[in-house]
């Protein structure tokens, strides 16, 4: 081993002396431009992860911002499906072109390279992590005012590639009002805290269904433990998000861009202030 000249800059030995941070982070493409980047967590799969994300971008684009939303979850990607998208991704000489909604949103998912939008990735996590940082690198992502990103549940390969290699301004947390809430919001959180990402709140998805009768609130999985969950943690509740067919019914015809309601307003407000 030669002698340590105590310039970590130019050193890529972890050793005990090492006085920088090492910065895992990908370079954004030379014909890029993101000002904000945003993750979308979840501790489990299955809570509406997909879901927070595509309504998030659709509020941000509703304010007359330019958004876009890099899909993470590679092998479960449904990202196009919820925005109704079937052309393939195109290159140019700057590298890969997303595709745009009909909004304006622009999109990259590995369902849009695919030749079958059916066709199963079956990838090892290096490959996996690999493609997620091409997708933020070797993109085209033009003049992007906010970015979010859909990643898979849990604290695997990609999260802790999208946490190390990509900028993030804060995640957002999203679960459901069930007993295991806590330690899976726990999760999430410890892993933030350990990579230095900032926790902008939770989202509550799947958090009532509304009685077409009478408009009352019915607390389907019981009575939701999300406050005490925000409080034992120290975050905000940015919204709770009910069981409405209809939503559900946008995302599947692939009209997410459509729907109406005011159930993130708050979320949207809090990441149009960073």
């Amino acid at each position: 081993m030669s002698e340590c000249n105590h310039d970590c800059g130019s050193c890529s030995a972890n050793c005990g002396e090492r006085q920088q941070p090492v910065d895992f982070r990908a370079p954004l493409g030379a014909h890029s431009s993101v000002k904000k980047v945003i993750g979308v967590v979840s501790g489990k799969g299955g809570v509406g992860k997909s879901m927070v994300t595509s309504l998030m971008a659709v509020l941000m684009n509703r304010r007359g911002h330019h958004t876009a939303v890099l899909d993470a979850d590679i092998t479960g990607p449904s990202i196009p499906k919820a925005f109704g998208l079937h052309t393939k991704a195109e290159a140019c000489d700057f590298g890969l072109l997303p595709v745009t909604t009909v909004g304006g949103i622009d999109v990259m998912s590995v369902n849009l390279l695919l030749q079958n939008e059916d066709d199963p990735v079956v990838w090892r996590g290096p490959v996996i992590a690999g493609t997620v940082k091409q997708f933020w690198s070797e993109v085209v992502w033009n003049d992007v005012d906010y970015m979010f990103v859909d990643m898979p549940p849990g604290t695997g390969d990609v999260p802790l590639t999208v946490f190390q290699s990509l900028p993030l301004d804060g995640i957002i947390i999203v679960t459901t009002p069930q007993e295991l809430v806590s330690m899976i919001v726990g999760k999430a959180v410890k892993m933030a805290k350990l990579m230095n990402i900032p926790v902008l709140g939770i989202v509550e998805n799947m958090s009532y269904v509304k009685c077409p009768d009478c408009g009352k609130e019915i607390n389907v999985f019981g009575e939701s433990k999300l406050d005490e969950v925000a409080a034992a943690h120290g975050l905000k509740v940015l919204g709770r998000l009910p069981i409405d067919p209809k939503l559900t019914a946008a995302c599947d015809r692939g009209a997410v861009e459509k729907f109406e309601g005011d159930w993130l307003d708050a979320a949207a407000d809090l990441v149009e202030d960073l």
